[in-house]
């Protein structure tokens, strides 16, 4: 593949995760979660696409998407589920607030599953 057709296809699946983060919003807004940021980084941690409120509790959402609910599942790594830990830890910086980490997949159609307090053992 060339380096024009590499990048061509970067820059899709950059946006087609973006489309992912919007659909994936508007169901927690759905829900009566307030959007408090997106796309943060910690500087020890990874990104967290999406962070809510919801009630008393912060959620963050990691958003996968791919043609099935089950191959977007597959795109989730142990290791990135610990880096995501870590920058909710420091967004937290102490807060003794009830979160949750929920994983987010949305199929081809544009459905969204969502698995709440997704377990590290799950990846």
């Amino acid at each position: 593949m060339t380096a024009s057709a590499l990048h061509h296809r970067g820059h899709r699946n950059y946006q087609a995760g973006l489309a992912a983060e919007g659909i994936v919003e508007r169901h927690y807004v759905s829900l009566g979660a307030t959007l408090i940021a997106q796309r943060w980084r910690g500087k020890h941690g990874g990104e967290i696409d999406l962070i809510f409120r919801h009630g008393d509790r912060t959620v963050f959402v990691e958003v996968k998407k791919s043609k099935s609910h089950a191959s977007a599942a597959t795109r989730i790594a142990r290791s990135q589920m610990a880096r995501i830990m870590t920058s909710a830890t420091e967004f937290m910086d102490g807060k003794r607030v009830p979160m949750r980490i929920d994983v987010a997949l949305v199929d081809g159609i544009g459905a969204v599953k969502v698995i709440e307090n997704a377990p590290m053992g799950m990846w």
